[in-house]
């Protein structure tokens, strides 16, 4: 028998469908089902590293946590991650396949994905009981329908109860479910089976008369309204960033303050998260000079092209500013591109980034970067650097980039991998810091550790009070996610659906 198939899809870009489709996986998963996530074609900034070393969709490798698996590429297929104006890396199956610009794309490349694309599904539906798919952006755009194998054409593959999610924060909630489905042919419309209204705020009963209204005109029951829901799971995109709970520095409340550089082709700017359940800590982030002020700790975070916001951060007036800021006592963490950034060179001289040229660095640490085509993604665990703090504990994260930096003088790395290798660096008086370690934070103890020392260095008591791991976290957050669901969404329909698959668990579980 093969796997069942909902379809989470949405009336425009950033609704909710990432999280809608990790609350399903949890929720499936509590009831005994094998299920699993599923994108064929992801856009997204923020990654996550498979076992064996794939790139996928950074809400991909969430779901399948979600749904208590271990996420594979097939759960991906198709990843593109924008590079440059209107040009994006191409990666399948979690290798890099070719940088590709929009049209050559759609033009191109759609047609050869649909054949992985299949396979991938053919094999999940082999092995799973439910197949959870999410949608990309819309839909309805008219001008993409064409060449669209992230929607529509994924639930007729699929045979898919597509519901629809609209979000009624951003205003026009009722404009926006009937005119995506009047957008919609008559076998699409079909295939929506339910509708769900999220991100609400307010009464309940205040949208009564306008659910009966959209359940007449258009034949598909509203399945129900989520509450707005503050959970802590990473975002995917750029789009969520202006939503982010940053959290402006006051004195009196959050006396640390954390300032992160928004480069224009920032990445993995989940790396960031840990610091907002940190008490008494700020987060912010940045775009120019003027905006930076004096923080306490200044992040620069991951990029998808580091030559070209280090040439944006020169232009902005950012290397001097840094260099101030760092003589005045701010400590500056880099990740990944921000790490390469710190160096003294970078060189490009086959032009992976750009137009090949090179460039100078902050010269914040004696290292240099040289660019090469093949990327590094893998999983990382290692013990942090002695003297860097009162703990060589162990490390774990992963690491996405292109080019092998090295260090040119007696500085220390910041980590020691299981490996054999090194990572990182760090200066002598421990102000600057880099690692190509993506998840850095996501080790509560050593933010913990690094926000106490910071708070000592500014004549501020320590925090005391018990760290939660970053896995215990999650999990609170995946089990939030689907008693929301529960509590607010008509599951019994959505079990009609999937009745047979149900009925087969249960025999099995009547069998045991």
């Amino acid at each position: 028998m093969k796997a069942r198939s909902i379809m989470i899809q949405g009336t425009s870009s950033d609704v909710g469908k990432s999280l809608i489709c990790t609350a399903f996986c949890r929720v499936f998963s509590n009831k005994g089902l094998r299920v699993v996530p599923f994108k064929s074609q992801n856009m997204a900034l923020n990654s996550y590293v498979t076992l064996d070393g794939g790139e996928i969709g950074r809400a991909q490798g969430v779901q399948a946590e979600a749904a208590r698996i271990t996420a594979t590429t097939d759960m991906n297929p198709i990843l593109l991650k924008p590079k440059q104006d209107m040009v994006s890396e191409v990666i399948v199956h979690g290798k890099h396949f070719l940088d590709m610009n929009a049209k050559s794309y759609r033009s191109q490349f759609v047609q050869e994905a649909m054949p992985i694309i299949r396979k991938s599904v053919e094999k999940l539906q082999d092995e799973y009981d439910i197949i959870v798919l999410e949608g990309a952006g819309s839909p309805a755009e008219i001008n993409l329908k064409d060449r669209d194998i992230a929607n529509m054409r994924m639930a007729k593959l699929t045979d898919a109860a597509v519901i629809l999610v609209a979000d009624i924060d951003r205003g026009g909630v009722f404009a926006s479910i009937i005119g995506t489905l009047a957008l919609l042919d008559q076998e699409e419309r079909d295939s929506v089976k339910g509708i769900i209204i999220n991100k609400f705020r307010g009464m309940r009963e205040l949208l009564d008369d306008g659910i009966e209204w959209v359940e007449k005109e258009t034949g598909i029951p509203v399945l129900g309204v989520l509450p707005y829901l503050d959970v802590n799971i990473e975002a995917e995109d750029s789009l969520a960033l202006s939503s982010l709970r940053f959290k402006k520095p006051k004195k009196a409340e959050f006396p640390i303050d954390v300032a992160v550089l928004r480069f224009p082709r920032i990445s993995n700017f989940t790396d960031v998260d840990p610091f907002f359940d940190e008490p008494g800590v700020g987060v912010r982030l940045v775009s120019s000079v003027h905006e930076l002020g004096n923080p306490d700790l200044l992040i620069l975070p991951g990029t998808k092209n580091t030559m070209e916001d280090l040439e944006w951060l020169k232009r902005m007036g950012f290397d001097r500013a840094i260099d101030e800021r760092r003589k005045q006592g701010t400590m500056i963490f880099g990740i990944c591109g921000g790490f390469q950034m710190l160096g003294t060179k970078l060189f490009d001289p086959d032009a992976i980034e750009g137009d090949g040229e090179n460039a100078e660095g902050l010269s914040l640490l004696p290292v240099e970067t040289v660019f090469q085509a093949e990327k590094k993604t893998v999983q990382m665990e290692g013990v942090l650097s002695a003297g860097i703090m009162e703990s060589q504990m162990n490390l774990n994260g992963f690491e996405i980039h292109l080019g092998r930096t090295t260090l040119k003088s007696q500085v220390r790395p910041f980590l020691l991998l299981k490996d054999g290798r090194e990572d990182g660096a760090i200066s002598n008086d421990n102000q600057v810091m880099g690692t190509y370690l993506h998840g850095i934070f996501h080790n509560r103890l050593f933010t913990r550790l690094l926000v106490n020392q910071i708070r000592r260095n500014k004549g501020l008591d320590e925090v005391k009070e018990n760290v939660q791991s970053d896995s215990e976290r999650r999990e609170e957050a995946y089990n939030l996610l689907a008693s929301h669901l529960e509590e607010n969404i008509d599951m019994d329909t959505i079990y009609q659906w999937l009745s047979s698959k149900l009925q087969k668990v249960e025999q099995e579980s009547d069998r045991a």
